[in-house]
């Protein structure tokens, strides 16, 4: 039986309250501030759902080109729809990633006071299920990821609220993505997703269909995570990086090409964003538990999105 690499935890712990609930935002803390990576079971997204979400995303992809790129709107940076095989690439990485992928984000009801805040989603014409099984998986993964901010938050003697109050409603983003079989004359210098770190506060990976993910430690090698039934991975990413003056760790990450070329593989990670006006300058607890001396700078959300989207090629 393949174990995982990465801690493990149990969201029903969290809600337990009690011991339970503080030994959860222990490891949650310190598995983020070592690694920043850890495994949650428990939490509460439908497994249904996420293979039923996997199984109209891949009806889509086999889509012809022309057809998947009628549903791509340059405009809109990458942040809605379908963006195109090879479009994207790592930070600071001349090879674009192997990929193609589809975005999905925040939807109000007509009137709601934050309807404008967000572009609209774009969703396939001929495919009814696709829209609503990608509402529901991103409301799951929402609820589950703000419970786990409050962790965070707690972990650190701030108030729970303190990372869910900002990302409650926020620009997050729910990508499915296809990594197709690789093709003989493909770039040598591209894989399917070049070693980065995610721009968000954290990102919750449901389980892809097949292996590839790995992470950077500290002594140069690369730790496999393995895609396990029943669990999410969870991430790091760099904006709650920036609020906590580095105490919590963006870690660098990758997705390895398959020792079999001819393999497919889709996965499909939940973005969790702030709203855009959110400040993400260092907390003053957190300067004073890395050491006294503010490290990161002052900036909002929303200029720290815009800045990452140019450098990754979307923009």
């Amino acid at each position: 039986m393949v174990e995982q690499t990465i801690p493990v935890v149990s969201l029903k712990d969290f809600q337990a309250g009690g011991a339970k609930r503080e030994q959860f935002t222990k490891t949650v803390g310190e598995a983020l501030a070592d690694i920043g990576f850890f495994a949650v079971s428990d939490h509460g997204v439908d497994m249904r759902l996420i293979e039923k979400s996997y199984k109209v995303a891949e009806d889509f992809f086999k889509l012809a080109e022309a057809e998947k790129r009628s549903y791509e709107d340059l405009k809109l940076k990458g942040q809605r729809g379908y963006i195109s095989f090879g479009r994207e690439h790592a930070k600071d990485a001349q090879a674009p990633d192997l990929k193609e992928f589809w975005h999905v984000g925040q939807e109000f009801a007509p009137g709601h006071e934050l309807e404008k805040m967000y572009p609209p989603n774009i969703w396939p014409k001929n495919n009814p299920e696709f829209r609503e099984s990608f509402s529901k998986l991103f409301s799951q993964l929402e609820t589950c990821a703000l419970s786990l901010l409050e962790a965070c938050a707690l972990f650190i003697g701030e108030p729970a609220d303190r990372f869910s109050g900002i990302a409650k409603n926020g620009n997050s983003i729910l990508r499915v993505i296809h990594y197709p079989p690789i093709s003989n004359d493909y770039n040598p210098s591209s894989i399917r997703a070049a070693a980065h770190e995610d721009i968000n506060l954290i990102t919750l990976l449901c389980e892809a269909t097949t292996g590839g993910l790995e992470l950077l430690e500290r002594n140069g090698s690369w730790r496999p995570i393995h895609a396990l039934k029943g669990q999410i991975i969870v991430d790091a990413g760099d904006m709650l990086q920036n609020i906590s003056n580095g105490f919590y760790k963006s870690t660098t990450h990758r997705v390895v090409n398959p020792d079999n070329s001819r393999e497919r593989r889709f996965s499909m990670p939940y973005f969790m964003h702030p709203r855009s006006e959110a400040s993400l300058d260092p907390l003053p607890s957190c300067i004073a538990r890395t050491g006294g001396k503010k490290t990161f700078r002052n900036i909002s959300a929303g200029e720290y999105l815009m800045q990452r989207l140019k450098e990754i090629g979307l923009t």
